[in-house]
């Protein structure tokens, strides 16, 4: 499978990966910034954007598609769903993941009985009914939710828009096996064997991935840096981009 894969700007290769439902596009408030440090290389997820669909569309898939055309000893970062596929792509592939970044992510994004840092199911379900049923409306609303209040939001929100609706909204079929994918997703027996320098980057107001998940998975990985953003929502990179180039900048210059 060849991955839709946008590639702009100069120094080590840096990963971008997006989250349920989107694409690469969602990153375009920071581009400019993090291109001046590093050689970007923003990834439609398969089945999103202008990448094609993958069978068996699981994570351990997911993970593997992308292993195929990373570049080589890359810093890779996930937003939410992108979270776990990089999580996944770690785990699976050590050797081609010198650094992971974890943007509102989390290893288990549905509470259970031993689990109340995430969302309650019946909530992650009515959300993804209202994508299947109006998804780019839907989709805009909650970009708009994760973005207001911040820096220049306004005008952010309409450059988003514009770019989201650049490129070819997922199929059904495909909204439902990624939603699939958070709903089954239990990462937090394999964070302990994450052998390699991880940052979380978080919003102390992300009601999609309760902040408390961020220090969850700050105690136990192995070599974490615990980053949260006060007064950012699930997407950080959004609503609070100078913050969010600035830690992720600073962590992977440090090491």
């Amino acid at each position: 499978m060849s991955l839709h894969i946008e590639t702009m700007g100069q120094g080590p290769d840096l990963v971008l990966l997006h989250g349920w439902g989107m694409h690469g596009g969602v990153w375009r408030g920071v581009c400019n910034a993090l291109a001046s440090h590093f050689r970007l290389h923003l990834t439609d997820l398969p089945g999103m954007g202008h990448s094609p669909p993958c069978e068996p569309y699981t994570l351990g898939q997911l993970a593997r598609e992308i292993a195929g055309q990373l570049p080589d000893e890359a810093t890779v970062c996930g937003w939410s769903f992108g979270g776990e596929v990089a999580i996944r792509l770690a785990l699976d592939y050590p050797e081609r993941v010198s650094r992971l970044i974890l943007v509102g992510s989390t290893p288990r994004f549905v509470n259970a009985a031993d689990w109340q840092n995430g969302v309650a199911p019946e909530v992650f379900s009515e959300f993804a009914a209202q994508v299947a049923a109006d998804y780019h409306p839907t989709m805009g609303r909650f970009l708009g939710l994760q973005a207001f209040g911040g820096e220049s939001s306004r005008t952010l929100m309409r450059e988003l828009r514009e770019q989201f609706a650049a490129r070819p909204e997922p199929a059904p079929q495909v909204l439902q096996q990624a939603l699939a994918v958070l709903l089954e997703t239990d990462l937090r027996e394999q964070i302990s064997h994450l052998n390699l320098p991880v940052q979380i980057i978080h919003g102390n107001r992300d009601t999609l991935a309760p902040v408390a998940a961020a220090y969850w998975m700050a105690e136990h990985l192995p070599q974490p840096t615990l980053n949260v953003i006060p007064g950012a929502s699930h997407a950080p990179f959004l609503s609070h981009p100078t913050a969010f180039v600035d830690a992720m900048t600073g962590f992977i210059h440090a090491r």
